[in-house]
């Protein structure tokens, strides 16, 4: 595990899917989720090179089918520490036989995390090496503490958008893109509940906003930024003590899609040589 500390947050990070399993305030008090394996066991995955699921859990490339499953491959593979010191940390993950048996590109994946005050910064760049434009979508999956441990109650939660949204989200039928059902939003507030999610994620895609504030009302909250990002999943179990706020480049398949996955809605593409990056980061407000 690598330890990140800075004046007003620490982290933990897992080289095993460069992921973020842990987020303390300057009193040492947990922000993430608990991973209570009744619900599910993930902390903040990276999504790479898919975000969601495929139909048939099947990459089509070129009239051939390689299997992948939900979310990508990133997220359970142990990644490379390449830089690291008291308060940032590089990782790196490249294509090798494993991966092109489901993914047959060449990829250099690196992802910084940082901390600078009271916030935490991932920086996310994909490169390509190859001789082929390389296809992909690429997420974050953070799980954050519901409640949040500053003593307001589950249902005092909610998340706030900073712009105004559409009127209908995504409605998710095993996992695909299938229909639109109208918005929960109360304005541009999110009041937080089990029953949303019934019926698995609350997906904005397209998503206006760049930031949304996460907590009670009356304490201290988390903001979420991701500059320039598409799409955003909000996401939990019935019950579970954690919430997920996830901003994505890329989203599943829509129901029926059958295409090349050069052809799939949300795919980016790089030419070889070239790279490309995004971003996102969560600063707690006291």
């Amino acid at each position: 595990m690598i330890e990140l500390v800075g004046p007003g947050l620490s982290a933990t990070i897992n080289p095993l899917g460069a992921e973020l399993i842990s987020l303390r305030d300057a009193q040492g008090r947990e922000l993430m989720t608990d991973a209570d394996p009744a619900f599910w066991t993930g902390h903040a995955p990276i999504l790479f090179p898919i975000v969601g699921r495929l139909n048939g859990d099947v990459l089509r490339i070129g009239g051939r089918d390689y299997p992948m499953k939900q979310h990508g491959f990133a997220r359970r593979m142990t990644w490379d520490v390449v830089g690291a010191g008291a308060d940032a940390v590089t990782l790196r993950l490249r294509d090798d036989e494993a991966t092109r048996a489901s993914y047959p590109f060449a990829f250099d994946l690196a992802i910084l995390y940082a901390i600078e005050e009271t916030s935490l910064s991932w920086v996310v760049r994909v490169s390509n090496p190859g001789q082929d434009p390389l296809p992909f979508s690429i997420g974050f999956h953070p799980a954050f503490a519901w409640p949040l441990p500053y003593g307001q109650p589950r249902g005092a939660h909610r998340i706030v958008f900073d712009r105004e949204e559409e009127g209908r989200v995504i409605e998710l039928q095993d996992g695909l893109f299938a229909a639109t059902r109208p918005s929960p939003l109360a304005g541009r507030a999110l009041a937080l509940a089990d029953d949303l999610f019934a019926d698995d994620a609350l997906i904005w895609s397209p998503v206006a906003s760049q930031s949304v504030t996460y907590g009670a009302a009356d304490g201290p909250q988390l903001r979420v930024d991701f500059p320039d990002t598409p799409d955003l999943g909000v996401w939990t179990k019935p019950g579970a003590r954690f919430v997920c706020i996830e901003p994505w480049h890329g989203h599943a398949d829509p129901a029926g899609f059958t295409g090349d996955f050069r052809d799939k809605p949300g795919v980016i593409e790089i030419a070889p040589g070239d790279e490309w990056t995004c971003s996102m980061q969560v600063t707690l407000l006291a």
